[in-house]
Parts: C-alpha cells; sequence; structure tokens
C-alpha cells in the first residue's frame, strides 16, 4: 500500500509512477537538462523521428522536469517566508534595543541630574560624580570651510580638528565648542 502524499513533491512523484508505471528515479535538475540533451542529440542523430522509447523518454524527462520544478518551488516559498520572519524579529529586536537605548539615556540623565542637585555621593565602593568634556557643535555645516571636512563616501565635518583649532584660538565661523556634563562612575 502505498502512502499518502503529503506536499506537491511527493503527489507530482505519484503522478508520475502512475503514468509511466516506473519507479521515478531522482534526479538534480542539472542531470535532468543533461539527460534532455542527450535526448534532443538521440533525435536529432534520428533524423526528427521520434521512436516510442525516445518519445517516453521525453516525456519522463519533461515530468522530472515538472516534480523537480515543484520541489524548488516549495523550497524557495519556504526559504521566503523564513526571510520574512527573520526581518520581522530584526525589526522587533531593534525595536527592542531603541527602547533600551532610551531607557539607558533617561536613567543616566536622571543620575547625572541628582548628582548636579545633591552633589559628588558616595554609595558603597561606588562614586557618582560629574566629569567636565567639551564636543564641538556645528551650526551651520555649510559655513565650516573645507579644511575641516573629510570626505568619504558621504561629507562629514572633522569636528576633531575643528575643536582643536578653535582651542588654539582659531575663530571657526558656524562651529563653536560646547561644554557638556557627562555621568562618571568610578
Amino acid at each position: 500500500m502505498k502512502k499518502e502524499a503529503t506536499n506537491g513533491i511527493e503527489f507530482e512523484e505519484q503522478q508520475l509512477e502512475q503514468e509511466t508505471k516506473a519507479p521515478v528515479k531522482k534526479q538534480s535538475l542539472y542531470n535532468i537538462q543533461e539527460n534532455y540533451q542527450e535526448l534532443m542529440i538521440a533525435a536529432e542523430e534520428a533524423e526528427g523521428i521520434l521512436t516510442p522509447e525516445l518519445e517516453e523518454a521525453l516525456l519522463i524527462n519533461e515530468k522530472q522536469l515538472k516534480v523537480k520544478s515543484i520541489g524548488y518551488l516549495e523550497v524557495i516559498k519556504t526559504k521566503e517566508a523564513f526571510n520574512l520572519l527573520l526581518d520581522n524579529e530584526i525589526k522587533r529586536l531593534q525595536g527592542m534595543k531603541k527602547t533600551n537605548d532610551n531607557l539607558i539615556k533617561t536613567l543616566q540623565n536622571s543620575l547625572l541630574n541628582a548628582v548636579k542637585l545633591f552633589g559628588e555621593f558616595k554609595v558603597g565602593t561606588l562614586t557618582f560624580t560629574t566629569r567636565k568634556s567639551s564636543s564641538v557643535l556645528i551650526s551651520d555645516e555649510d559655513k565650516i570651510d573645507k579644511k575641516y571636512k573629510v570626505i568619504k563616501v558621504t561629507e562629514i565635518i572633522n569636528k576633531v580638528e575643528i575643536k582643536k583649532d578653535i582651542k588654539n584660538g582659531t575663530i571657526i565661523p558656524g562651529a563653536e565648542i560646547q561644554e557638556n556634563l557627562n555621568l562618571r562612575i568610578k
């Protein structure tokens, strides 16, 4: 007793076996193409006359191609569906990361505000304090001289060079040094 076909490939293989009254020999798509080319050469050598054997071989080859094509299509559709699931999972994880990043910034700002309000304090071995740092604030990129711009795939401003020159007394239109307070946990 034959087992029930569970997918398109098995169904097509069973249909092919019934039509040809012979078990289907599984072949790769490459082998099916090679076999077809050999059959076409045999037909040309027979001056275009199709013998019953050659005709049956071409029919079997066509059926094998159809079965294999359905198999390839099923794999393609399965992989496409899996990629869609992966894309959705990536978006979900990116959303979670963004939420975590926002929470981290909020908590750091809350701690920074507490240190600003209460001053330096210790909890166990941890010291909550601030340290001064500076960063370049670009108010108008168009006014920045070309020597401060680094050309990559896109044009960006070389803030390190601008900061160095401003600290050395150079006035750079469109840029200034901004003093920041950053949370520091030792």
